[in-house]
């Protein structure tokens, strides 16, 4: 393995083992394992990233695409992937990268920010596949980036451990933060993940950068009004300006049920807008 990078955030357990304190799952892993990402691997004795600087995707998109509606409106920011994922959506828009293995680029944070200035691009979004799996090129072209004067968005999930994640706070300008579900058991079955992190997450971000949330509408499990009208109320104690988009779901990936009927969306947007200032349709 060439260019290995070590891990931040892990522990050394005995019988050769390592724990992975980067997200709440904290896998445990003996030598030549791997965790739930699939891109943290315990070799020698060290965690390692196996997809530091793998550039899985690059592209100029617009931030509304982010979706971000209330932040550098009617900018173009360069968007980077690489490839893996710490949840199991079965609906997974972006299953080629989160779940398999695609073709990439080797490139340097330093290169990164280098197209950004060069450009004259204003943001870095961190999206496509989980960003919080490619960590450590995150913090490190985030930070670069926010020391030339280029803001930094993370586009996640928002399942992370609250030490990394402070870390990372004062270089990240905006989040889209995925709220898959409000349904607890519903999270934990489909996503892989439970969603008091995420909750925990939306806040700490809120605190201290710009935050808009995505819900995907996906039938039968994120379709439920009552659920969606508790979900709308949380994020109104948090701060009823975050920007809430509710997106229209078709079948993808593992998971085949019929497409978000486009008046459940209506009638969800009405009762979201008892309690938000501001709330979005996407894919109608």
């Amino acid at each position: 393995m060439k260019h290995l990078k070590e891990c931040m955030f892990y522990k050394t357990l005995g019988g050769g083992k390592l724990e992975c304190n980067l997200c709440p799952h904290n896998c445990v892993m003996g030598e030549g394992k791997a965790g739930v990402c699939r891109v943290r691997k315990n070799v020698g004795g060290k965690l390692i990233s196996l997809n530091y600087g793998k550039i899985s995707a690059l592209n100029l998109d617009p931030i509304e695409k982010k979706p971000l509606r209330r932040f550098m409106q009617l900018t173009y920011t360069l968007s980077i992937g690489s490839f893996g994922c710490n949840m199991k959506c079965p609906w997974c828009q972006n299953y080629n990268i989160s779940m398999g293995t695609p073709q990439t680029a080797d490139m340097t944070p330093q290169e990164i920010v280098d197209i950004a200035l060069t450009k004259k691009y204003p943001s870095i979004s961190y999206t496509y596949n989980e960003p919080t799996v490619y960590y450590e090129f995150v913090y490190e072209t985030a930070k670069l980036a926010k020391s030339k004067g280029i803001k930094n968005i993370m586009v996640t999930n928002g399942y992370i451990n609250e030490a990394p994640l402070d870390l990372l706070l004062p270089y990240i300008d905006a989040f889209n933060i995925d709220l898959k579900t409000y349904n607890s058991q519903q999270h934990k079955r489909y996503c892989g993940g439970g969603l008091d992190e995420v909750k925990t997450t939306i806040k700490k971000a809120a605190a201290s950068s710009h935050v808009e949330i995505t819900s995907l509408m996906v039938t039968d499990i994120n379709d439920n009004l009552d659920d969606l009208e508790a979900m709308f109320k949380w994020v109104a104690s948090v701060d009823s300006q975050i920007p809430v988009h509710l997106s229209r779901y078709f079948p993808m990936y593992k998971y085949h049920e019929p497409g978000t009927k486009a008046s459940l969306l209506h009638e969800a947007e009405i009762i979201a807008k008892k309690y938000l200032d501001f709330v979005y349709l996407g894919n109608i």
